[in-house]
């Protein structure tokens, strides 16, 4: 074991028995990188982020390539959820030197903490043109030996672009502001699928929330519709699951179908806000049972018997991405007793799959559960009184979700993390209210109860992170935002 053992984060834990002698981020490390002459490997994630997982069974658990790493690096492990602080500022070096970002986020920097190199996932030999992890160590080698003040200029550069990057405009915001913000995103919107831009696609519920506003303060019924377009295509769609509900992280494709299947309690929280208000704009009954649902799935796989909520579940599940979530339709034969040519219909699916691997580049026997009907629609075309086809529905989904129950669950990361629960915290609170549902009141109650009691310090500081009966970790601006906007909605409640 390394001396990642010895923390409280998941994804670290997750890193304890590599080869690769990491350390966390600590002064310790800094100095024997210094002590030693070595640059810094940086290596920053969360632990369900798939492609974090890959490259360690790929490179940081395969003695080669850790004993190369022990030889010429210092290693430091970084949980992005828990300090957001690191990660944002890297992830600016990254954009900045190659254009995009994304986790594993990989950063090599000499030891005091300027950065020369960056990217995100290496495989551990180069190809498809991305070059591997041992050229990557060769290479850095060859220049921390050889070419030093190359590597001492580079940083000095990026460091002196990053410092003169303003973060913000001095320049007063004026009202016409909101109305460029609108144009941006009607000249991205998709009007087949909903959403902005192609793949892959993000619910940005933000996003959302501000046009549902730009629609009440300018009365302009297109940005209205792009939020319903949008919503109605992402509850429809293999985003969603359909058969436990809650909302997947991303879509790989414009059209919603194939996700990213890790969940995120942000985005639930985020998504169930957005579902909420617009159910408040039009009272279309689909939106409000969304956002219950969404709930409903916190409270049954993310919420702690303390009263705080977890942080997010894994994609992977038996080392394969999407296995808990993917149905094959002689499986539902077996499962159902009756209406199985009715689900297969309803949800899409087929004999030989309904989608292609975008991992795998070839065509599966597995199916995700998706709509390209509404429900309305669904029930005029089957002849079947629409209250009928939903108690059809609903049996269905109740025998999968327990025969899915029985599954492999995927990895859930079980931290409680100040900021995401106070979103979660204004999601019950605002759904309470809107819905007049106790349950709700009382559970974001609990949570915000959960926070005062464990994640504050002596002096009345708030903390950014709990788990395993310990806090820890200095909040961030996030924290401390998102915690007073809880409260806020709590009072209002």
């Amino acid at each position: 074991m390394n001396r990642l053992s010895r923390e409280k984060s998941p994804y670290l834990l997750q890193h304890a028995d590599n080869p690769v002698a990491w350390f966390p981020w600590c002064e310790e490390a800094f100095e024997a990188a210094a002590t030693n002459d070595k640059p810094i490997f940086l290596s920053i994630g969360y632990s369900t982020c798939h492609w974090c997982h890959v490259m360690e069974k790929e490179s940081f658990e395969d003695e080669e390539i850790a004993e190369l790493m022990n030889n010429v690096f210092v290693s430091i492990k970084v949980d992005k959820e828990e300090r957001p602080d690191i990660d944002g500022i890297y992830m600016s070096v990254c954009q900045m030197l190659t254009g995009s970002g994304g986790w594993p986020l990989t950063i090599i920097m000499t030891p005091d903490k300027k950065p020369f190199f960056a990217g995100t996932y290496f495989p551990k030999d180069s190809r498809f043109g991305r070059p591997g992890m041992k050229e990557i160590i060769s290479g850095i080698k060859d220049l921390w030996l050889n070419r030093r003040n190359e590597i001492n200029k580079s940083a000095s550069d990026i460091v002196n672009a990053l410092n003169n990057n303003p973060a913000s405009s001095a320049e007063n915001i004026k009202e016409n502001i909101f109305d460029k913000a609108f144009i941006e995103f009607k000249e991205r919107f998709d009007p087949e699928f909903g959403g902005f831009g192609s793949a892959p696609k993000f619910p940005s519920p933000h996003n959302i929330c501000f046009l549902l506003r730009y629609y009440k303060r300018f009365d302009n019924e297109e940005a209205l519709r792009m939020v319903e377009k949008t919503l109605q295509h992402m509850r429809m769609g293999g985003i969603y699951d359909h058969i436990g509900y809650g909302f997947h992280r991303y879509s790989t494709d414009r059209k919603w179908l194939v996700p990213h299947f890790e969940k995120m309690l942000y985005d639930q929280a985020l998504l169930s806000v957005a579902y909420t208000e617009l159910y408040q704009v039009t009272g279309e009954i689909s939106y409000r049972q969304t956002a219950e649902e969404i709930l409903e799935y916190v409270l049954r796989d993310m919420s702690s018997p303390e009263g705080g909520f977890y942080s997010a579940e894994d994609a992977d599940s038996e080392g394969e991405e999407g296995k808990f979530y993917l149905w094959a339709l002689n499986e539902i034969n077996n499962i159902m007793e009756s209406d199985t040519q009715l689900v297969a219909e309803i949800f899409n699916l087929k004999p030989g799959g309904n989608f292609t691997d975008p991992v795998n580049e070839g065509d599966t026997v597995y199916n995700i559960f998706h709509l390209s009907k509404s429900i309305r629609e669904l029930s005029e075309a089957h002849n079947i009184p629409e209250d009928i086809l939903k108690n059809k529905i609903e049996y269905a989904r109740k025998k999968l979700f327990a025969a899915r129950e029985k599954r492999v669950h995927p990895y859930k990361d079980d931290k409680i993390l100040t900021d995401w629960n106070a979103l979660m915290i204004s999601a019950f609170a605002r759904a309470s209210q809107v819905f007049e549902n106790r349950i709700f009141e009382e559970t974001a109650v609990k949570a915000a109860n959960f926070i005062l009691n464990n994640l504050l310090d002596a002096e009345g500081r708030l903390l950014h992170r709990f788990r395993n009966g310990e806090a820890g970790i200095t909040a961030n601006l996030d924290d401390y935002a998102f915690t007073i906007a809880a409260f806020i909605d709590l009072y209002e409640t």
